[in-house]
């Protein structure tokens, strides 16, 4: 599945040959996020990854980074998480020098212009504003601050418009400093490439990058008596809704079973939260859920979009599926059809060399470690339905749930007495 060489600076390189691609994909990942970040600095790991495609010295202006990947047809893209950034390029074979060339011109040599800062800063405002003017953006950015509390994980990713307004060239370079280090940093390379070739090309371009040998410290999260209803006033046609419960970390066995009690209650067509809110109910266009597993805590989430004067009933209903998982057994049926889905849907992602790299890169950057899709598999296999009610027992419980809604009600609406399981 993969080869792994720690370079002596420290930097991890994992690969992943596929012998029957024609593409290679790269990515640095790099192990710092939002949740690394002091409240006044709020939202500078988003600010980084902007600034790292504005120009470095050998290619001054953005468009000779975008232009050296694109004009060989090849895809170059960054994005921030709460725990993780990455830098991403595939490309056709041929190209694989050039690309690796350009993520390491862009991490390394990047100038941070101040003038460029400045226009970049009123791009990222602009997209903080897109995502507050998007009622179902909004209700996910409540649920975490219900979730996580004065803490950077219930904080958005991009940070705040005063935060980010705020933000000093020194600061931001200060911060860069402490995370883009070579040993929290993993390449993860996947297609038409042998291990050996890689770890050559990637010794010329990063063995010299040097740095202290330790990674950067976030605060930890402790559950606590959090609040458990969030409401924002907002006149519009529907009332969008997230209904949370906290999860198991990346480190906690029993993830697999919850992530498969996902599958079960809200991923795809055929969940019981889509055949019965939807299917036969009628409440909403789309409803679903998803599972997210941090290094320390993890949350399980429903989604959805309502007509205001149906949330109640909406939200019941969802409280009746969290119930059915407590109460009784998942049927063989539909725990064959659950695993399958899993399965493949994993099997499907492993067709395209980025989803490989992803694999591979953001598992060894977050854990140290590398579970395989033959692994992964065989896990999945082997949980019973007395596991996934077991954890629905555990976690489905009244004192633990959490909404958020953005919508056209009173902020004083009683929904507390709905949350019951």
């Amino acid at each position: 599945m993969y080869q792994k060489t720690t370079l002596t600076n420290g930097l991890r390189l994992v690969t992943s040959t596929m012998p029957h691609a024609r593409s290679v994909s790269i990515g640095f990942f790099i192990g710092v996020g939002s949740r690394y970040e002091l409240p006044p600095v709020a939202g500078v790991s988003h600010v980084i990854e902007h600034m790292c495609f504005k120009g470095t010295e050998r290619r001054p202006l953005p468009s000779q980074i975008s232009g050296a990947i694109e004009g060989v047809g090849g895809m170059l893209n960054a994005g921030t998480d709460k725990e993780l950034t990455v830098y991403w390029c595939k490309v056709a074979q041929p190209h694989f020098l050039i690309a690796v060339d350009v993520l390491v011109d862009m991490l390394l040599n990047s100038r941070f212009d101040p003038g460029e800062l400045e226009k970049e800063r009123q791009v990222i405002i602009e997209e903080i504003r897109m995502t507050k003017d998007s009622p179902a953006q909004e209700v996910s950015l409540l649920i975490d601050e219900l979730l996580w509390p004065d803490h950077p994980l219930g904080v958005d990713t991009a940070g705040t418009l005063e935060t980010v307004g705020g933000l000093g060239r020194a600061q931001i370079l200060d911060y860069m400093r402490t995370g883009y280090l070579p040993s929290n940093t993993v390449v993860a390379i996947a297609g038409s490439v042998d291990h050996e070739n890689a770890l050559d090309v990637l010794q010329q371009a990063v063995g010299s990058w040097t740095g202290p040998v330790t990674r950067p410290a976030y605060v930890t999260y402790n559950e606590g008596k959090n609040p458990r209803l969030k409401i924002e006033t907002r006149e519009t046609e529907q009332a969008h809704l997230c209904l949370a419960l906290p999860g198991y970390s990346l480190s906690d066995p029993r993830r697999f079973v919850l992530d498969l009690l996902n599958v079960v209650l809200g991923e795809g067509m055929s969940s019981r939260l889509f055949t019965e809110i939807r299917e036969n109910r009628g409440l909403a266009y789309n409803i679903y859920s998803y599972i997210d597993h941090f290094l320390d805590c993890g949350a399980l989430t429903v989604a959805a979009g309502v007509e205001p004067r149906n949330l109640n009933v909406a939200v019941t209903a969802v409280m009746e599926q969290l119930a059915r998982l407590k109460a009784d057994l998942v049927d063989g049926a539909e725990l064959a059809k659950a695993k399958e889905l899993s399965k493949g849907r994993v099997l499907l992602r492993m067709e395209d060399s980025r989803n490989v790299s992803g694999w591979v890169g953001g598992q060894e950057v977050l854990t140290g470690k590398v579970i395989t899709v033959d692994d992964a598999i065989a896990i999945i296999d082997r949980i019973s339905a007395e596991e996934l009610r077991a954890v629905a027992r555990e976690l489905f419980t009244t004192d633990r749930l959490r909404l958020a809604v953005v919508g056209p009600l009173s902020k004083d609406e009683p929904l507390t007495d709905l949350l019951k399981v």
